[in-house]
């Protein structure tokens, strides 16, 4: 009799430990890759230049002493030197910096540059603003290069994250995935379907939501990221669960089978 009840306990065990094929894996990102049409929206990708970014502006030439008094940093004494991805516990090797004159966009969009003036930022992209500065130099200078970087923009990464901190893309530009690849990606209890994206633009504040495991993110507006944006990874059912449980749930369970076993062996030797 206890033989049998004891292949029907192993029979069921396995039962329930077997893998259901058509169970679908929540680690796994874009699985619907093979049947969407992806086309990356590009209409988000070209930040606009905000209030208080700093701009790293440095000009060139074939002769620089003719680009010296371009390079003159009047709206601030400091030069700006950076790591590229600096933030949370990312490495710092191999790295590039920003280095140059910085220049503090302020709260009508303008930034003081030597020679040129006034100039206002509002509206305009870093390419466009770099291409803007270039043609008003050409009266200046024969074939001017202008080198214009974002210092400051940074990124938050929170939650169910192997690196949580401030991250800083120095070139202006990143992804959702650029982000949680700074941030060591997520852990095995991070909800992969519903990370929070919190924005900060002009002064609006505003939020959406993506899915990593649907490829259809990458159209959406919060896919490609934008200074200030704040990425909140919740935990998964899992994880709230084991936070909700006991912490000496282990030692009872523990102290419990020890109990059992003492108790079997002292039965047995009874009816011995």
């Amino acid at each position: 009799m206890k033989s049998k009840i004891l292949v029907v306990l192993v029979a069921f065990w396995l039962v329930s430990c077997k893998t259901n094929p058509n169970a679908k894996n929540d680690l796994n990102y874009m699985q619907n890759i093979e049947k969407i049409a992806l086309e990356a929206s590009s209409k988000n990708l070209n930040n606009t230049i905000q209030t208080g970014d700093q701009l790293v502006i440095l000009v060139t030439a074939k002769d620089m002493d003719v680009v010296k008094p371009f390079n003159q940093n009047y709206s601030s004494s400091e030069i700006v030197q950076t790591n590229a991805f600096a933030g949370g516990n990312t490495p710092n090797q191999g790295v590039a910096s920003i280095t140059g004159p910085t220049y503090v966009v302020d709260a009508n969009g303008d930034i003081d540059f030597p020679i040129l003036g006034k100039l206002n930022t509002s509206n305009k992209t870093l390419v466009e603003f770099k291409d803007e500065l270039r043609n008003k130099m050409t009266q200046y200078i024969i074939n001017p290069t202008v080198n214009l970087r974002l210092a400051n923009f940074k990124i938050t990464i929170l939650g169910e994250v192997n690196k949580q901190g401030d991250y800083v893309i120095s070139n202006g530009q990143g992804t959702i995935w650029n982000a949680l690849g700074l941030a060591g990606d997520l852990t095995m209890y991070g909800k992969r379907e519903d990370i929070l994206v919190i924005r900060t633009e002009n002064g609006q504040v505003t939020h959406g939501k993506v899915n990593l495991r649907d490829a259809n993110l990458i159209n959406s507006p919060y896919y490609n990221l934008k200074q200030g944006d704040a990425i909140i990874v919740s935990a998964n059912n899992t994880k709230d669960a084991m936070s909700k449980q006991n912490p000496n749930t282990g030692l009872y369970l523990t102290a419990a089978s020890i109990a059992i076993t003492a108790a079997a062996v002292i039965v047995s030797l009874i009816k011995k």
